[in-house]
């Protein structure tokens, strides 16, 4: 458990949304060209010619040819809005949460159970609140930048509000409902992750007791090779038993293919009888060669930044008292 102390901002919860809004967008930045690949595996019926890295790389290299450079970060303004809102809101409640059930003592040990519900409650709220912007990356994504229909933008005339305008309201929460099956996703990877970071924390303060050290505030962190190997073997463990909705969820909110995938039973029905139970796990290799990295990325970048913002309110404190 994190020692508490004093906050940057107002609160502690809004350093870590800040945190989370950083985090979200370096990772935007390292990782748009195989999340730009992700979507469109997800919603092709068809599976790649080749091995995964072949596949990958004449994917991207298609896209280079087609677009230019600038094809392959088609959309990041609308994936970053979406990822560091997303992190942002998240780390927001989840700390929220947290601090309710731990009653606010740095001393209090959650349980599993605790920290999975408080990340599906902070997940729900999360995915609602952002669903509309996902509904136009996925849609940016899966359409050329050259047609007429294309979405290009996430505020203007061929982005939220053309949604609006074909489709109604209920057309910016197209998927919602499998974005929050898929809380389950988020849930057991901070599930995973906390107990393996309390686990850290642990054997860190152990070795400082028997070195006779003083574990201190700025001690409060470990490095950023344990926050990698945590954050990817949670996120695999997670992805793994989640994945299915995701594919499902794409190709509901892909406007192309609306007519194939009307509703969540027919796009089930329609994908195990076509393609079998693995087309339910398309796109999983090209999604764990983006979404391992770019979890490490988003992780070990908030661990520090929340360190940092810790740390320097802490020192702005004893600078005041001095």
């Amino acid at each position: 458990m994190a020692q508490a102390g004093p906050s940057f901002f107002p609160t502690t919860a809004l350093d870590h949304a800040f945190a989370g809004i950083g985090a979200g967008t370096v990772a935007v930045l390292c990782m748009q060209p195989l999340d730009l690949l992700k979507v469109k595996y997800q919603v092709s019926t068809s599976s790649p010619k080749g091995g995964l890295g072949r596949a990958i790389w004449l994917s991207l290299k298609e896209i280079k040819d087609r677009q230019g450079w600038k094809g392959l970060y088609r959309g990041v303004g609308t994936n970053i809005a979406g990822n560091a809102s997303s992190w942002g809101f998240y780390f927001l409640f989840y700390n929220m949460l947290k601090k309710r059930a731990s009653g606010d003592d740095p001393s209090y040990r959650m349980s599993a159970g605790q920290y999975l519900l408080c990340s599906a409650e902070a997940s729900a709220v999360t995915a609602v609140m952002t669903n509309p912007i996902w509904v136009v990356k996925v849609r940016m994504f899966t359409t050329q930048a050259d047609s007429p229909t294309a979405y290009r933008n996430l505020w203007r005339a061929d982005g939220l509000s053309a949604i609006v305008k074909t489709e109604g309201l209920t057309g910016l929460w197209r998927g919602t409902t499998l974005a929050l099956v898929g809380v389950g996703n988020g849930a057991l990877q901070f599930m995973a992750y906390e107990k393996m970071k309390q686990w850290g924390f642990d054997r860190k303060r152990a070795s400082y007791a028997k070195a006779g050290k003083e574990y201190g505030a700025g001690d409060d962190k470990l490095s950023n090779t344990a926050y990698t190997v945590m954050s990817g073997a949670s996120k695999l463990f997670a992805l793994t038993a989640t994945y299915p909705y995701q594919v499902v969820r794409s190709r509901i909110q892909n406007n192309a293919t609306a007519h194939l995938y009307p509703t969540i039973p027919a796009c089930i029905s329609r994908t195990f009888r076509e393609e079998g139970f693995r087309g339910f796990y398309r796109g999983l290799g090209a999604n764990l060669v983006r979404v391992l990295p770019g979890t490490c990325v988003t992780f070990v970048v908030y661990e520090n930044l929340a360190w940092f913002l810790r740390t320097t309110a802490a020192r702005r404190e004893r600078e005041k008292g001095s």
